[in-house]
């Protein structure tokens, strides 16, 4: 009784893992369908919308980047990009993206707001049929380091 038991669960659990595999195989191929999607005007794909700078030191470099791609038929003009307050600097590309090329959207956090956990925005504004997104940059700041007497 024990091994057909054993055996059942054995079975249960192939066929559960067998379909795990299986939608994790279709939701890659939807967002790469998702990603090479064109779109008619500017667009705007990137690698990643979130940057999770993990746990940081105090003053350590704060820069970092967004990798995009216009997947549209026309060029992309971004015309201005916000933080979401005076501690998140972005910049950005001032020439139009062309159909098909890639840009970077730099953010440098200020990294001496010492001991605190952070989630921060970029705001961009476009010409793409999307005219407006938002990136998102996260981390931790370790305390700063203790005086030496």
């Amino acid at each position: 009784m024990k091994k057909i038991i054993a055996l059942a669960m054995l079975v249960v659990l192939g066929v559960t893992t067998s379909n795990a595999q299986e939608t994790s195989k279709k939701l890659k191929a939807t967002n790469t369908k998702v990603a090479n999607a064109k779109v008619n005007g500017a667009g705007m794909v990137f690698v990643t919308e979130t940057i999770d700078y993990g746990t940081v030191a105090y003053n350590s470099d704060g820069r970092r980047e967004f990798v995009f791609t216009n997947n549209g038929n026309k060029p992309l003009i971004i015309t201005n990009a916000q933080g979401s307050c005076g501690c998140t600097v972005p910049t950005y590309p001032k020439e139009p993206i062309a159909p098909g090329a890639k840009g970077v959207i730099g953010v440098k956090y200020d990294t001496s707001r010492a001991g605190q956990a952070f989630t921060k925005t970029v705001t961009l504004t476009t010409n793409a049929v999307v005219p407006s997104k938002t990136l998102t940059i996260k981390g931790n700041v370790l305390a700063a380091p203790a005086a030496k007497s």
